[in-house]
């Protein structure tokens, strides 16, 4: 277990962790960025908290974000061009957050997933329940070639003092995903307490910043100057350099 209650070391930032797969950057095609210039600066704020690259994943939720590659893509390049005319530093990459869904289960049956690399699919669930099909979603996605990750598991509060159920994810070949922002309290108590304990358990693979606006940044910013944040950043081993650097 990982112990983020020992004397830390402040004044560090991202670069440890060199990539973040979780954001929402595209202009315009969810609940993320609206535009182009304010996408812009969120990648700026980004490439100046030490990052180096960035997948974003555009939600796809037939409901309320029905996006495809084909409104994803053609967003991507125009924020590539965008970076590239500002000089800003950093590599840009797209992908989506999957809602696991009827809708879902279509795509995935046509093998028509974005990837973030290698495969890997960042994927989510509803914050009132679980799906019923989980297991079997989780399980279908690795017969089609796919590699799970849950974003924010932390956030699912119906497995909160649960432990057991998210180490079934787990053996079940799901990796899983932290938000910064949670281990701050940004959502609320009982979200930092989740985040604290999986932590502590280990079971947690990458750390994002599912970020989305402005004050998501500037709450990131903040958070680098956490001891406990700064402690964990340096000695927790999260694969987000390792799996897709």
């Amino acid at each position: 277990m990982f112990n983020i209650f020992k004397k830390p070391t402040p004044d560090i930032d991202f670069s440890s962790l060199e990539v973040d797969i979780h954001s929402h950057l595209i202009p315009g095609i969810d609940d993320g960025a609206p535009d182009l210039e304010i996408a812009l600066g969120l990648v700026r704020k980004m490439a100046d908290m030490g990052y180096k690259k960035l997948i974003t994943t555009p939600h796809v939720y037939q409901e309320y974000y029905p996006n495809e590659p084909d409104t994803i893509l053609p967003g991507l390049e125009a924020l590539k061009a965008a970076v590239a005319a500002e000089n800003i530093p950093i590599e840009l990459h797209a992908a989506a957050e999957y809602f696991m869904d009827e809708h879902f289960e279509e795509l995935l049956e046509k093998k028509a997933l974005l990837t973030l690399k290698d495969n890997y699919v960042l994927v989510e669930m509803s914050f009132f329940g679980a799906p019923p099909d989980l297991e079997n979603y989780l399980f279908q996605m690795q017969i089609k070639g796919y590699k799970p990750i849950l974003a924010h598991p932390e956030r699912y509060l119906y497995y909160k003092g649960n432990i057991e159920k998210y180490q079934r994810i787990k053996e079940l070949g799901c990796l899983l995903q932290l938000n910064i922002l949670s281990l701050t309290g940004y959502y609320d108590r009982a979200v930092q307490q989740n985040a604290r304990e999986l932590i502590k358990e280990g079971l947690i693979d990458l750390l994002g910043t599912d970020l989305h606006h402005d004050i998501h940044a500037d709450k990131l910013a903040l958070a680098l100057k956490d001891r406990k944040i700064a402690k964990l950043l340096e000695e927790y081993e999260f694969r987000n350099k390792e799996l897709f650097a």
